[in-house]
Parts: structure tokens; C-alpha cells; sequence
């Protein structure tokens, strides 16, 4: 079996599968949620959760912000991959599913912060970001509402109504502005300040978050895409589970007439990529 690991700050993604070309349906994919130290004992328990027998590990691949904290793990073959590649790779892999003919990209990471890279076959570079991203959403949800877990912070969102909390055009300016139409946000909690009280319902506020997170995200990912003209973007990124999110992505993609894809499985596009790429270089070197 081929194993790939992406230790994130929010999240530990692992893949595994007996062929790096199969269907990514017939994948095996876990998360372990919260941060997690590199460790060969964490490797144990990674590949128990994958039910993948230590003995059958042919490639452990890893990449993510502490990877190289690993520096052995119990005899595995172990290849460290670059994290900005693996999101590359990884994030066209799940776009083909889509588009079978997809080569090149613009890619949103959209973990815990967001990287941007532009991504043209293998050639892989890192064009912009921002430090607003997932881990933004959870610690203004866990200090606004009082929840970290996303599951409930996305049923809430879907059920408020963000405009309760933000100003849209039509508050700020009277009306639509160009192509962004009157009820467009024109400043996240931007209410809050105006009023004496700030009672506001958790699903309200909870939609606030979201919207205001997503259309950092996603506007950040327009303006590079268009910097590099390079569409389609591609969203990945556990942020992309949120159906609350995806809505707010979708919608500024369709204000800006920007091309966007958010494929199946976002959350493992890094491990998934870290994976391929180490199986391709273990080949090469075969």
C-alpha cells in the first residue's frame, strides 16, 4: 500500500491505496481532527485507522507544516514531500474527476490560513494567500457562539442570515454597484457597531463568520487567478466541507465571472498530492 500523510495546524489528512493511478473512489481517506506532533507512534495509529497493515506499506509519503519532525518511522520508506507541490497535485488530481483534461490552475488551499499557487503540470508556485482562512472561522465561531466544531457552526450558517450582522449595499450606499448587486455585503459586521445592543442569534452570526471567511478566501483567489490569468480555480481544503462556505464561494465566483471548481473530497487534496508525488520520484528512481 502506498500511505500519504499531511500533518496540518487544524488537521491530520491520510490517504492510502494499492495503486496511485486507481479510482480515487476506491481511496482509503481518514481525518483526525485537532493538531497532532509528527511521531512514529502517531504513524502507527494513522495506518490503524486506514486499516492498512504496517507490513503492507510499500511508500509512506508526508508533507505539512511539521513534517520534517519525522525523521523515521519504524523502518518505513519514508519521503518527505514539498507541501505547496502536494497541494498542486494534489488538487488537480481531485479536479480531474470533473475535468478529465485539466492540466493547469489556480489552486486555493483553504486550511487552516489560505495559500494560493498556480499550478501548470508540475511546475508548482506560490502567487499569494492570506492568514484568513478555516482556523480563522472555528476561533471567531468558538468566540462568537461558543462552538469549534464545524458540523454545527456550518447547520447554524445555512440557517441565519449574515445581512442581520453585515451592512450590504443597499445599507452603505443605497443601492447595487456595478455588477455587485444592492444585498452584497459592503462591510462584514458592519451593524454590529451601530446598534446599542448586540443580541444577535447564533445562526446569524454564525452565517456572519462564514461570509466573512469565504469571501476573503474567494475574492483572494480571484484577483491571483486573474493576476496569472489562469482559471479554473480550484477550491480545496477542509473550509470546502461547509456547504455554508461553498454557497459564499460560489456566489462571489458568479458576481466576478470567474470559473471555479470545488471537487469531491477538498479536505485531502494535500495528502493525496504528497502521495502521488512521492510514488512518482520512488519510481524514477527504481
Amino acid at each position: 500500500m502506498y500511505v500519504g500523510i499531511d500533518f496540518g495546524l487544524s488537521n491530520l489528512d491520510a490517504v492510502a491505496t494499492a495503486a496511485p493511478e486507481a479510482p480515487l473512489h476506491t481511496w482509503r481517506m481518514v481525518t483526525l481532527r485537532g493538531h497532532h506532533e509528527p511521531s512514529a507512534a502517531l504513524v502507527r495509529a494513522v495506518l490503524d485507522a486506514l486499516a492498512v497493515a504496517p507490513s503492507d506499506v510499500r511508500l509512506l509519503a508526508v508533507t505539512g507544516g511539521r513534517h520534517r519532525l519525522l525523521s523515521a518511522a519504524d523502518g518505513f520508506a519514508l519521503h518527505h514531500a514539498n507541501e505547496l507541490e502536494s497541494v498542486g497535485c494534489g488538487a488537480l488530481r481531485l479536479a480531474r474527476e470533473a475535468r478529465a483534461e485539466l492540466q493547469a490552475a489556480t489552486v486555493a488551499s483553504c486550511g487552516s490560513g489560505t495559500a494560493v499557487v498556480a499550478v501548470r503540470g508540475r511546475h508548482v508556485n506560490h502567487i499569494s494567500g492570506s492568514a484568513v482562512g478555516g482556523g480563522t472561522l472555528l476561533g471567531l465561531a468558538r468566540l462568537l457562539i461558543g462552538s469549534m466544531d464545524p458540523r454545527e457552526v456550518d447547520a447554524l450558517a445555512l440557517q441565519g442570515e449574515a445581512n442581520a450582522i453585515d451592512l450590504s449595499l443597499r445599507d452603505a450606499v443605497g443601492g447595487a454597484i456595478g455588477r455587485l448587486p444592492a444585498d452584497a455585503t459592503a462591510v462584514n459586521f458592519g451593524r454590529v457597531p451601530l446598534l446599542e445592543r448586540a443580541d444577535f442569534a447564533r445562526a446569524d452570526l454564525a452565517a456572519a463568520i462564514v461570509t466573512m471567511v469565504a469571501q476573503v478566501v474567494s475574492i483572494t483567489a480571484v484577483n491571483a487567478a486573474r493576476a496569472e490569468a489562469l482559471f479554473p480555480i480550484v477550491f480545496v481544503g477542509h473550509l470546502m466541507d461547509m456547504s455554508s462556505a461553498r454557497r459564499v464561494v460560489e456566489a462571489v465566483a458568479q458576481l466576478y465571472a470567474a470559473d471555479v471548481l470545488i471537487p469531491n473530497r477538498p479536505g485531502y487534496a494535500t495528502a493525496i498530492g504528497a502521495l502521488l508525488i512521492s510514488a512518482e520520484k520512488a519510481h524514477a528512481a527504481a
